[in-house]
């Protein structure tokens, strides 16, 4: 009996033996793969069509990504309320790295009280990467419009009422109307579109009187000679468009709109997986010619760490709902 029981301990002592040295394989093997991220295709998702302004920029580091990481990146369009398709599909996908949201990251903020039902809660589901850029939202005109300045043009819509127009086509643009026709007491109508291209029809024969664009839409028409810009967004004038003046100088102060731009990934994602991501968007983002790509398409590079860009995108959380507020929105 006592032999049998000895050789019984031994026995469970080789299993445990045995249990412990799997478990310490597989944990050096999901190290090891951990370590060697990325070594599959990546993919930017991105909530803007194909084709629009803020398309641009997450196609451009997609290239640069590719040539820096020798994976395959490709970016997926995935469009609608407005951007929440694209968010809730990274939030949920696999934590490992290879779907990395591309997007206006004051955006998924502000989407935490635009809609009633947000599908997540974009502090606690997503995980800033790294930090891209900022820019200013712009108010622009046609290049026709007898409008040179702020002063004139709400001159000329307050003699219109509600006959005058405006263009909006995501959240920020949306957010920005609202507090601009509040603020300056103007009854001007409010037309929503669904991408920046499907403005400029109306935009250049004149049925629109202004819009909020994003500043890509905003230069790129300005430099085409179709439209004209009248002020910026930001607390400050940018060093992207150094000529423009902010809303705080043509009389608005309250009209303070930073956008900016990150790469987001499940909350899960692992540190050194995230820190890799990170070393990449910094290394392209130290190129002389992302900073002269970002800076003719109304932007200004952004470095931060993960932490200091999840602690923003935890405040700019907060903030939007006082925005939402001023603005007199009803969420959705």
């Amino acid at each position: 009996m006592l032999e049998t029981e000895q050789g019984r301990k031994t026995m469970l002592l080789r299993r445990i033996f045995l249990a412990l040295s799997l478990a310490g394989m597989t944990s050096a093997a999901a190290f090891a793969q951990q370590a060697a991220f990325p070594s599959n295709t990546i993919t930017l998702v991105t909530g803007f069509p194909a084709g629009s302004g803020s398309d641009i920029l997450v196609r451009y580091f997609g290239k640069e990504l590719q040539s820096l990481s020798k994976q395959t990146v490709i970016v997926e369009n995935k469009a609608g309320a407005a951007g929440n398709i694209a968010a809730e599909y990274v939030a949920r996908s696999k934590p490992d790295g290879y779907n990395i949201y591309v997007h206006a990251a004051s955006s998924v903020a502000a989407n935490m009280h635009l809609f009633k039902k947000p599908p997540i809660d974009v502090a606690k589901d997503l995980q800033i990467a790294a930090t891209i850029n900022q820019q200013a939202f712009m108010l622009i005109v046609p290049v026709a419009s007898p409008y040179k300045n702020v002063a004139e043009l709400v001159n000329g819509m307050k003699g219109k009422g509600d006959k005058g127009s405006y263009a909006q086509s995501n959240t920020t643009g949306r957010v920005m109307g609202r507090m601009f026709t509040d603020a300056t007491k103007l009854q001007t109508v409010a037309i929503s579109y669904k991408t920046d291209t499907d403005i400029l029809n109306d935009l250049q024969s004149g049925a629109i009187d202004f819009a909020m664009m994003n500043p890509v839409f905003a230069l790129a028409q300005a430099r085409e000679g179709r439209a004209r810009i009248l002020a910026v967004s930001t607390p400050e004038r940018i060093k992207a468009a150094p000529d423009y003046p902010t809303f705080a100088e043509v009389g608005i102060p309250d009209l303070v709109m930073l956008s900016w731009f990150a790469a987001m990934v499940p909350a899960a994602t692992p540190k050194p997986v995230i820190d890799q991501i990170n070393a990449y968007f910094r290394e392209i983002l130290a190129k002389s010619e992302t900073v002269k790509f970002l800076t003719e398409n109304g932007g200004d590079p952004f470095i931060s760490s993960p932490q200091a860009g999840q602690e923003l995108l935890v405040k700019q959380v907060d903030d939007w709902a006082r925005y939402v507020k001023m603005a007199g929105i009803e969420p959705q």
